[in-house]
């Protein structure tokens, strides 16, 4: 945000500077406009940035809570597994063992895919919102080229 205020500041600064050189009300009112058509496209690409941005935040937030409740799962399948080794009889205790390992490596390896899968959401969310960032940039790159094409169209009137 500071570094589109700093944009329209030196915009507006430029613009003054330039008026003050420029004679022509024609080319006066086409800076004018110009700076009107390039304030407006930043405005439209910082409200774009923002919202990739908020959407990535919500991904984010989404993504912890899906491996959070994963391994939430996973540390209850853990204790429920040792709690069957500690109450097993002696001479099942290395059947009940066995049982468990398989049981913890299964919760694991459901947790450990839960966290690609948000991971993988995620990483797709973001590319999303570069794209959108990278688009937005482009339409403000070309309003800002129209505009200044325009103005210099006027001069070349004059």
């Amino acid at each position: 945000m500071n570094k589109l205020l700093a944009t329209l500041i030196a915009g507006v600064i430029a613009t003054a500077a330039n008026a003050q050189t420029t004679t022509n009300p024609d080319v006066n009112k086409a800076q004018v406009e110009a700076q009107k058509d390039i304030a407006k496209a930043q405005e439209k690409e910082a409200k774009k940035v923002a919202d990739a941005n908020e959407d990535v935040a919500k991904a984010q937030s989404k993504a912890d809570e899906k491996k959070t409740k994963a391994h939430a799962k996973a540390d209850k399948a853990h204790s429920k597994a040792n709690e069957k080794v500690a109450n097993a009889a002696a001479d099942d205790q290395l059947k009940a063992e066995a049982k468990a390992d398989k049981k913890i490596a299964k919760a694991d390896a459901k947790a450990a895919k839960a966290d690609a899968k948000a991971d993988a959401k995620l990483g797709e969310k973001m590319v999303e919102a570069d794209k959108d960032k990278a688009v937005a940039a482009a339409k403000t790159a070309e309003a800002t080229a129209k505009a200044n094409a325009d103005v210099k169209k006027e001069a070349a009137k004059h």
